[in-house]
């Protein structure tokens, strides 16, 4: 049960019925979305809302426990017990067939992961289980992460511990952003659980919108871009000229971002219909002009995660500019494998690391200051550079593994075939022309962005109605209609 299937919004339409007779009473909201958000997990994942159920659990007593604790060694302790209990079963869950991996090829052993879990459970309940694969439970990375910086916010006194165990239930497990993201702080939630609902009819236009507008970004761009090309080139690099993996690049970069920040605009609007409000998680990352603006425009939340958890504990800044470039480095490497368990996630966030401590150490050798606009020449030097350096790094990001990156740089540098452009654009024609467009429309700079949401929501109800009858209906052609495929070379 996914935002884009009829399914959901079937369920989600019901949610909006008898949410119409719950929402004057507090209490009775957060109990209802939150046997809803359950019942989503569990559509989504089955047994393994029991997982989401400890984590609640577990986290909720740790965070009474530090709370109330005076003893300084105890309060650490008890926070190093949630953090370690998350990261355990995180770890167990994403990276065990990784670590495996890892052993096997420096031992030479033929070390399984699941042989332990077997053994174990055949020791404890004393019969034969059958397990041959570790399943990665769905956001699982995402509702740890909350559950961590909850703990840690109450170890710092930035918070209060909630009222009762179902309050935090509910913000952990708060449907709209449980899967995917984007990670919610406890400190921006929690507040909301206990005020009644608001909604006034422009916040009830701009939440429309935003699930207009992602379902459009996710259906209609990301979906059938990665169908119709991207996923053809990158399943057989070498099938392809190298002009074509180089589009193909172009294209994961727009298809990755409609992807993703379609998803959180979906997931901030039907938050928003119901009172809650989710801070934005992408804010036009390709019109970065270095590095670091690009990481405070895209995925907004785990970066903001990354630095107040990750990085600052490491010492962020404080202890010289040499231990701060490290730390970035580090950062971005936990934060590459966290999105998942492979090699080239590892390299992807090495880069950015690198590329974000090359930035500082440009800006402090040359006393930049980064506060001071830039020209425009220089934006869209620094634009272009940040761009093409971003995509190279997509390459990780989407090859299956290793050999597939290097057969796609292979293709580009050496195979690059530049006499079929024609051909090529002529056949893919359809496809290069969304993924031009929708650099076009992202490159649209954020104030008049802003005022077209605008007339949007102050639309009149029976128009906006129509607008999104339409972009429903077109978006549903799409989605079912059987896509002919495009004509495409081998060489």
């Amino acid at each position: 049960m996914i935002f884009t299937n009829a399914q959901f919004w079937l369920f989600f339409g019901l949610v909006l019925l008898f949410f119409q007779f719950s929402y004057t009473q507090k209490t009775l909201r957060n109990i209802f979305l939150l046997l809803f958000s359950l019942f989503f997990y569990y559509k989504s994942s089955g047994f393994f809302v029991s997982l989401l159920l400890f984590t609640t659990g577990w986290d909720y007593l740790m965070g009474k426990l530090i709370y109330k604790e005076q003893k300084d060694s105890l309060r650490k302790l008890y926070v190093a017990l949630c953090v370690i209990v998350n990261l355990t079963i995180l770890g167990y869950f994403k990276y065990t067939y990784f670590l495996a991996d890892i052993i096997n090829s420096l031992s030479g052993s033929e070390l399984h992961p699941v042989n332990i879990v077997s053994l174990a459970a055949n020791q404890w309940f004393g019969q034969q289980f059958d397990i041959h694969k570790i399943f990665l439970p769905v956001g699982v990375s995402f509702y740890t992460f909350q559950s961590i910086s909850y703990c840690v916010d109450i170890y710092r006194k930035e918070i209060y511990p909630v009222d009762n165990i179902l309050d935090y239930a509910f913000f952990v497990s708060f449907f709209p952003q449980l899967v995917a993201g984007p990670i919610v702080r406890a400190s921006d939630f929690i507040p909301q659980i206990y005020r009644r609902f608001e909604l006034s009819q422009y916040e009830f236009g701009h939440a429309v919108w935003l699930i207009l507008v992602g379902l459009t970004k996710k259906i209609l761009i990301s979906d059938y871009i990665s169908i119709n090309f991207v996923d053809r080139v990158f399943d057989s690099p070498l099938v392809y000229s190298g002009l074509e993996n180089l589009l193909a690049v172009y294209g994961y970069t727009i298809q990755i971002y409609c992807d993703f920040s379609g998803y959180t605009d979906i997931a901030i609007g039907v938050a928003l219909l119901m009172g809650f409000r989710l801070n934005r998680n992408f804010d036009s990352p390709y019109q970065s002009a270095n590095i670091t603006e690009f990481w405070r425009r895209w995925h907004i939340s785990l970066s903001s995660w990354l630095r107040d958890y990750l990085y600052i504990p490491l010492g962020g800044n404080r202890h010289g500019k040499a231990r701060a470039y490290l730390n970035q480095l580090i950062t971005m490497l936990l934060g590459g494998l966290w999105h998942g368990a492979h090699l080239r996630f590892i390299i992807w966030g090495a880069l950015h690391g690198m590329a974000l401590a090359a930035h500082k150490f440009y800006t402090d050798i040359f006393k930049i200051d980064r506060k001071k606009p830039v020209t425009t020449l220089q934006r869209l030097a620094g634009g272009f550079i940040t761009l093409h350096f971003v995509a190279f790094c997509w390459i990780f990001f989407r090859a299956a593994d290793m050999e597939i990156v290097g057969q796609v740089l292979s293709q580009i540098a050496f195979s690059f075939k530049p006499e079929l452009a024609g051909q090529i654009f002529s056949s893919y024609k359809v496809v290069l022309l969304m993924i031009l467009v929708t650099f076009l429309i992202h490159w649209i700079p954020r104030s008049s962005k802003d005022k077209l949401i605008h007339y949007f929501v102050i639309t009149p109800m029976p128009l906006k109605a129509v607008v999104a009858a339409l972009v429903v209906l077109v978006l549903y052609q799409v989605k079912t209609a059987e896509l002919q495929p495009f004509i495409y070379f081998q060489f």
